[in-house]
Formats: structure tokens, sequence, C-alpha cells
């Protein structure tokens, strides 16, 4: 029992050298081998460290801010309050390596990476380590683990965080299926965007998404949705569903990208303007207004989440040209509801408007 732990230092704001290993805190002082009332002995007597978070997922939005829930209690309960240690971190998701977040002791903590400056414990109540992010990011969503550490004993917990958002495909300006899967990273990015999971893509599937083009999806594999069957789709003998091409190699093949985007902060609207513009023309135009031209990913957003319905074909920043309908009705495209594609027509024609964003 009298074994001495050499472990690196770690210097936490505030602190004074805490020993630190693998984002667990040991302590190695004489002082400090029975924190508490009899630390070990109690947990050795029968005492078990609980550890509670929700089942549900936790459901938001990009910028918001989220408090992912967990709390711990000893059975039976402990007359008297003992010093833990608490660990937040990130799990591995699609060949995402872990990502810690935040360790603490006390009102002592440390933040990592992206996390740093807006993640902080809530510990508002006794036995409460909820983790508050603060402007959630579109890379942010998965699942997070919470453990508290008494001593030898651990314990933990899984708290599941997903975006809401909107899955759209995305196809290159060259054409169909041009993009490896980390160009597909680069485009859904520039409009806004992630490459979507493929609980995500299925989730669109359940809701209607239909696309007979087969995408990259964030695990690197290549998959489509269809809720019709038909001959260019795989035939009319299929069940719907989601039809995989399984993995495919990162750099050689080529496919379109299945991107997610989430609900805005701010607001995409159509300009009113007593010309039909240029591409260049309709940027210089939302600059003007005091906006920006629009994102794909916030297009698709505002259609999804905020009922943009407008019949007028207009440019957006990638230089294709859409316009969203919530409520098809005559003289403006399909019988379904959706966001119409023009494709990419030759920046120097006149013949469209332009949508813009504005952050509130």
């Amino acid at each position: 029992m009298g074994l001495l732990l050499l472990v690196p230092l770690l210097l936490l704001p505030g602190s004074y050298g805490l020993p630190f290993y693998n984002g667990f805190y040991y302590s190695n002082s004489a002082n400090d081998q029975n924190p508490g009332n009899g630390h070990g002995k109690d947990l050795l007597n029968g005492v078990k460290l609980v550890v509670e978070t929700p089942e549900e997922t936790l459901f938001t939005y990009q910028g918001a801010s989220v408090i992912l829930p967990c709390r711990y209690h000893y059975e039976p309960a402990l007359g008297s309050p003992r010093r833990v240690r608490i660990k937040w971190w990130k799990l591995s998701e699609n060949g995402a390596p872990e990502k810690d977040v935040l360790v603490a002791i006390g009102v002592r903590h440390r933040s990592f990476g992206d996390y740093q400056g807006r993640v902080h414990l809530r510990q508002e109540k006794e036995h409460d380590v909820s983790l508050e992010i603060q402007d959630l990011r579109l890379e942010d969503y998965g699942r997070y683990r919470c453990e508290v550490i008494d001593g030898l004993e651990d314990e933990s917990g899984l708290v599941e965080l997903e975006l809401r958002g909107v899955v759209f495909p995305y196809q290159s300006p060259n054409g169909r299926y041009q993009l490896n899967f980390h160009e597909g990273q680069q485009v859904c990015a520039e409009q806004g965007a992630v490459v979507a999971s493929f609980e995500q893509l299925f989730r669109a599937w359940e809701e209607g998404l239909d696309w007979c083009n087969a995408g990259w999806l964030q695990d690197a594999t290549v998959q489509y949705p269809i809720m019709l069957p038909r001959q260019p789709c795989g035939g009319p003998g299929l069940a719907p569903g989601v039809r995989s091409y399984g993995p495919r190699h990162r750099r050689r093949h080529r496919y379109d990208v299945f991107c997610f985007a989430t609900a805005l902060k701010g607001r995409v609207y159509y300009l009113e303007h007593p010309e039909k513009l240029t591409l260049t023309e309709a940027k210089e135009a939302c600059q003007e207004d005091d906006a920006t031209i629009a994102k794909v990913g916030q297009l698709f957003a505002a259609w999804k989440f905020h009922g943009l319905d407008r019949c007028d074909a207009g440019w957006l920043a990638d230089g294709s040209v859409r316009y969203p309908v919530v409520h098809p009705h005559p003289n403006c495209g399909p019988p379904e509801p959706g966001v119409r594609s023009f494709g990419f027509p030759d920046p120097q024609s006149h013949l469209y408007g332009v949508y813009c964003y504005r952050q509130h």
C-alpha cells in the first residue's frame, strides 16, 4: 500500500503541479493517501460508486449551448463528501481519434484542443458534474463519456449528442462522380456543412430522401438512399432502403458526397433586386445589403427549419443556382417539396437573382 506512483506533471491553471497520467489524476502525497474518511476503505466495504447519464440522445443545433447531464452518487449514501476526479472525453467515431474535453478536481480544471474556452462543469448541486458546451460546432456531435474517479474506483456514463440538421447530396461543378473522399470533405466544408454519417443519412431516408447517385459518407463508405425502387437505381425488384457500395479507396475512387448542415443562427432570404445578376454582381449585392451570398448548406437549412419557400432561382456561393420549395405549386417544378437545382450556369449570365445570408 506504500507504492509510490511516479508520473509526469501537468500544470493546471491555478494548480501546483498536480500529478497527471493519461487523463487521470493520482495523488502521491502521504497526506492524500486517505482523503475523506478512509479513502478506498469505504468502497472496499461494499459502497458502490454509481454514475448516471441520460439514455436518450440529446438534440441541439450549431451555435447553441448545451448541457450534457452527468451525476454520481454512492450506494449506500456516504455521510461526508469525498474528493473525486472528473474526466470528459469524446469517443472515437468513423476513423476520427478520441478527443480529451475536460479534466477536473474540485474547482481546478483543464480543457483541451478546440474545446478550450467553450466548456465547463456545471457543479451547481452536490455530485453534479454535467458538462456545458458553448458555441456548438458541426464537429461537436457524437458520443461523450463522463468518468468519475474515486481513488482506485472509477465509473462512467455515456451521453450522445446530435445536431438537428439536414442531409443533402452534393455534386461537383464538373459533373457526376468527380470527388474523392478528401475532396468531398472539402466541398461540404465550403458549403457550411460536414460529410454526413450513416445514421444521419438513414434518418434522412426515413424522412423521405430519395437519391439515385451514390455519395461518400463520414466513414468513407459510399451509399445512396432509395424510397422508390426503379430501374436506374438497382432495379425495381429491390426493397426501399439505403444501398451501399461498402468502403471505397479514399483517394482513388470518385463519387458524389452527402453533406450535413445544421439549423442556422442567421437568416437566408431572396434579395429583392430590380435586375437579374451575374454571379459576381450577386455577391456584391448581398454585401451591399450587409449580408453574404448564401451557401448551399445554409439554403437547405433555411428550407428545412425556417420554411423558406420561394419559386425564384438564385445564385449561391458555389456558383450553383437553386430555389427552395416547401409547398409545391404549379409552374414551380416537381410536386414534392425540396431544394431545386439549375446546376452551375455560366457565371456571366443575367438570368437569376441571389440568396443572401445575414447572421443574427
